[in-house]
């Protein structure tokens, strides 16, 4: 079961590197509406999440909800999510799956996809072909 849960993450971490380097750093600030996050607020929300997830859902500690500052620039984001994935991945190596961890891990996994999803409406939106689905 690790072996799957790795794979699915690796697929999921390369994908989303991908979506992230697909958008031109000019349209980072890139918002479809007013009311909701730019690309940069998007994807930084989804590495901080990400790495909170894994230690609330997956690891079962109690994390308070935190994030830090937002990047200001793509170098810096791509890094951001880059570390925060190499940190969970690492520390998915070192868990014992049971039922529960699991379920956390493929809700961290689900919400992961779900602004990635809307990450690629956003790149759709600014006229960029998205990377191809990996599966």
């Amino acid at each position: 079961m690790k072996d799957i849960i790795l794979k699915d993450f690796a697929r999921s971490k390369a994908y989303t590197i991908a979506v992230a380097e697909a958008m031109p750093e000019k349209d980072y600030s890139f918002k479809p509406v007013e009311t909701v996050w730019s690309f940069m607020e998007l994807l930084h929300h989804l590495a901080y999440a990400l790495r909170w997830m894994q230690e609330n859902y997956v690891a079962g500690n109690q994390a308070e909800w935190s994030p830090p500052q937002v990047t200001s620039t793509k170098k810096e984001l791509v890094t951001y999510l880059t570390q925060t994935f190499n940190a969970v991945e690492k520390e998915l190596q070192e868990i014992n799956f049971a039922d529960e961890k699991i379920s956390g891990f493929y809700f961290m996994l689900e919400h992961n996809s779900h602004h990635r999803g809307q990450a690629v409406t956003y790149l759709r939106c600014c006229g960029i072909t998205p990377p191809e689905f990996p599966f």
